[in-house]
């Protein structure tokens, strides 16, 4: 009994170990050396085991040669991993509010884009219910931000946001929502006491503007995470349950 229990416990172990390799084999060497780029801040490389940079990556399809917008980059966490990923053939354009008054805070991304290790990124600075890019791009990306479209001071309309989003991709591009997740059946208005939203309201709100679903990656979702709580609650903060949705414009 004890021989065929321990058979048992090591062909487990095997075939986790396994499992364990396949999983790292399906990341691309171009993504690996995105993420171990040592231009990169320790800040941000303290945080990939919680935010997982190289699966989102994957999961996205963001590959040599994409050329993408990404929204609301704010220090840019995932920035820098774009550039690299993308390559002198892909661009990352960097999608920031415009200034609204004089001496506005020079958005962090900006020094990113002076960097001459990141010349494929550029900061573009306007309404993102227009999104006047220079070309039509592959992909379109927004992390931990969708909800703060829907926060009261900026009186902005969202379906508008999605619409211009829509507009700005190449038929057939795509458009990637990463944020925090609230409860189900949370109102909206939890975007400014939490910084949370129900991933249902995204979903509905990109489907109106013409998009099709094509799936999820469930690797930040939490079963621990207080969805009471505020994603800056020191209690949870850095371990929120998060949901990455991607969506395709059609042909």
């Amino acid at each position: 009994m004890r021989k065929a229990a321990l058979g048992m416990l090591m062909g487990a172990l095997l075939v986790g170990g396994a499992a364990l390799a396949a999983a790292k084999a399906t990341v691309p060497a171009y993504v690996a050396a995105a993420v171990a780029d040592t231009g990169r801040p320790k800040a941000d490389t303290d945080r990939d085991v919680g935010r997982k940079p190289a699966q989102m990556l994957v999961f996205a399809g963001i590959k040599p040669g994409t050329r993408m917008a990404e929204i609301l980059p704010g220090g840019g966490y995932f920035t820098r991993i774009f550039s690299k990923a993308v390559g002198p053939k892909g661009h990352v354009f960097a999608i920031v509010p415009p200034p609204t008054t004089e001496g506005a805070q020079t958005p962090a991304v900006q020094a990113i884009a002076a960097d001459a290790a990141y010349a494929n990124v550029s900061v573009n600075p306007q309404p993102f219910t227009t999104l006047d890019l220079p070309e039509k791009v592959d992909l379109v990306w927004t992390s931990q931000n969708y909800h703060d479209l829907h926060l009261k001071r900026f009186n902005l309309d969202v379906g508008a946001v999605n619409k211009a989003v829509f507009a700005a991709l190449k038929p057939g591009g795509y458009y990637i929502v990463l944020d925090h997740a609230a409860a189900a059946g949370s109102p909206v208005d939890v975007a400014d006491t939490l910084h949370r939203i129900d991933p249902a309201i995204v979903r509905r709100e990109v489907e109106a503007a013409g998009f099709k679903y094509v799936g999820e990656d469930s690797a930040l979702r939490s079963t621990t995470d207080d969805h009471s709580k505020s994603v800056f609650d020191p209690a949870i903060r850095g371990h929120t349950d998060q949901f990455i949705y991607k969506f395709r414009k059609p042909k």
